[in-house]
């Protein structure tokens, strides 16, 4: 009840102040303005202060001390999951350039067994002559 006081006699005074003329409307504005801005602030830190308390006597963790700890656990145990997706990834490229070169060998022995065969189709076909 001393702050509802505190604040209708800080604002009975500056009234007061803007009636005799010592201070203009724009100074109480601004003077507002940032003791507004300064109890948002104050209220802010009060209420995640709180949340955090709440939170951790709940159990939980922040995000940022959990990937930390994955992070450090992936060190210890040497499962480091961004390696393993760069070796997955090389190796899946790995399977499919010894597709694409399966292919081409295949192609490669199709066209030499065509070329063959013509070349003997030619060759009979001279000696018939």
């Amino acid at each position: 009840m001393s702050k509802k006081r505190d604040l209708l006699s800080t604002i009975k005074s500056v009234t007061d102040n803007v009636h005799l003329g010592n201070k203009s409307a724009s100074d109480v504005a601004d003077s507002v303005n940032a003791w507004l801005k300064e109890g948002g602030e104050a209220l802010k830190v009060k209420i995640e202060d709180e949340v955090e308390r709440s939170v951790s006597k709940m159990g939980f963790v922040k995000r940022g001390e959990f990937e930390a700890l994955k992070q450090e656990v992936a060190a210890l145990t040497g499962n480091n999951p961004k390696k393993e997706a760069k070796e997955t990834k090389a190796k899946k490229s790995a399977k499919s350039a010894e597709a694409k070169a399966e292919k081409v060998k295949s192609k490669l022995e199709k066209a030499e067994k065509k070329i063959a065969s013509k070349a003997k189709d030619t060759s009979s076909k001279k000696a018939t002559k």
